[in-house]
């Protein structure tokens, strides 16, 4: 793979210059208050940005946040992103409260050497995720204005075919940032020849997400150990009473195909934790998967689960872990997620964690994120880049 990459860019020299930077800001943000809640993927730009910014350039920064539908919505707004990002780059941050508009084009144009601008949502814009090329290209054309060069840092995006992901790398020279460039080394060794024993664990709530991954990954792994939601489909597929449970009857099927050709790779919970309802004050207990109340629902893994989990674990070299094994968001229900997380940092193994609910998780339990290998800002890319699919983001930055 031939990419070119922000040392390149710095080694031209970008002082003075105006660098556009698509970066993952795509933060969670607490509904009442507006408050981000979690601000991994703000700090894992830093490095790109500070270089550029130490470099002397102009720096316009530019990302989606949630799922607006073309068109402006408050409560997306990249404003509180603005203000963090500030606070950890130790300057301010310059705020064009729209995304090529007006106030876009006079921020950017009032931006001095070393000074950093963020523009507004670039999914207010109808065009950033439109499917017609034209309306995409137009868009493109207009952020493009904004850069002499563009860094694409946000690999949480390079799987989408959008605008400023796909079609501003074709319009200026452009690199890979230090972060996109961090994920496709960890994630091609994952994908090359692993050191074995091979494990991985997966998560979440539903088969159907992960069928495609796990297809994938079943040739190549040595164990695959399934926990979180996703876990009932297949001990129903095994026969087993599931009550209330989490379940994608239209998966069970599959499920079976896939516990009958996985050669014995596959490891299911041997306990879950069961509760009344799907509340952190539900009233819970521990039972055996064979013996699941049919009035009742799992929502995390036993500890009994966890020892064996952990003794799969314990025996790995490389280590891949996406999804969580409960709704760790409720403390009752967060021993299996804590004890898996756990059970990695002390393999003596190469670990990466991926993504989306799974890094938050690690953040959540004030888990010590240092102790693992790597942990991947983007839940979607790291599964489609496992899968052996093309990223739009990545093959833009080839060209």
């Amino acid at each position: 793979m031939s990419i070119r990459t922000l040392d390149d860019l710095l080694a031209e020299g970008v002082s003075g210059r105006r660098v556009l930077v698509r970066a993952d800001l795509n933060v969670p943000l607490d509904k009442q208050t507006g408050a981000i809640t979690d601000d991994g993927r703000i700090r894992a730009v830093l490095p790109t940005l500070g270089a550029l910014v130490e470099a002397g350039a102009k720096v316009v920064v530019c990302s989606h946040l949630g799922r607006p539908k073309g068109a402006p919505d408050p409560q997306f707004s990249l404003g509180p992103v603005a203000g963090r990002l500030g606070e950890l780059l130790g300057a301010p941050v310059h705020f064009a409260t729209d995304t090529v508009g007006d106030s876009a084009r006079s921020t950017v144009a009032d931006l001095a050497d070393g000074q950093v601008a963020l523009l507004e949502n670039l999914r207010f814009n109808a065009g950033e995720t439109s499917k017609d090329e034209a309306e995409r290209g137009a868009f493109a054309d207009q952020l493009a204005a904004f850069g002499d060069a563009y860094v694409d840092d946000a690999f949480g995006a390079v799987h989408r075919k959008h605008a400023s992901v796909f079609d501003v790398p074709a319009r200026l020279p452009h690199v890979a940032g230090r972060l996109v460039l961090r994920e496709v080394e960890v994630l091609s060794k994952l994908t090359g020849d692993p050191e074995r024993p091979y494990v991985v664990v997966l998560g979440g709530s539903k088969v159907s997400d992960k069928l495609a991954v796990i297809e994938a990954l079943l040739p190549t792994v040595d164990r695959l150990l399934i926990g979180g939601g996703m876990c009932f489909t297949f001990l129903k597929a095994q026969g087993l009473e599931v009550g209330t449970s989490l379940l994608e009857k239209d998966m069970v099927d599959t499920c079976r195909n896939l516990l009958e050709r996985s050669g014995g790779k596959i490891m299911l919970p041997v306990d879950v934790v069961v509760a009344d309802a799907f509340a952190p004050d539900a009233a819970h207990d521990t039972v055996r998967v064979d013996g699941i109340p049919s009035h009742r629902l799992g929502l995390d893994v036993g500890p009994e689960t966890v020892a064996g989990f952990s003794a799969a674990l314990s025996q790995a070299k490389t280590i891949f872990w996406n999804g969580p094994m409960g709704v760790f968001e409720m403390p009752a229900f967060a021993a299996g997620t804590r004890g898996i997380a756990e059970a990695i940092t002390k393999a003596d193994a190469f670990s990466v964690v991926g993504g989306g609910d799974s890094a938050a998780a690690v953040r959540a339990l004030g888990l010590d994120e240092s102790s693992f290998g790597h942990i991947s800002t983007g839940g979607g890319a790291s599964l489609e880049y496992l899968e052996g699919k093309a990223l739009p983001g990545i093959a833009a930055l080839e060209n």
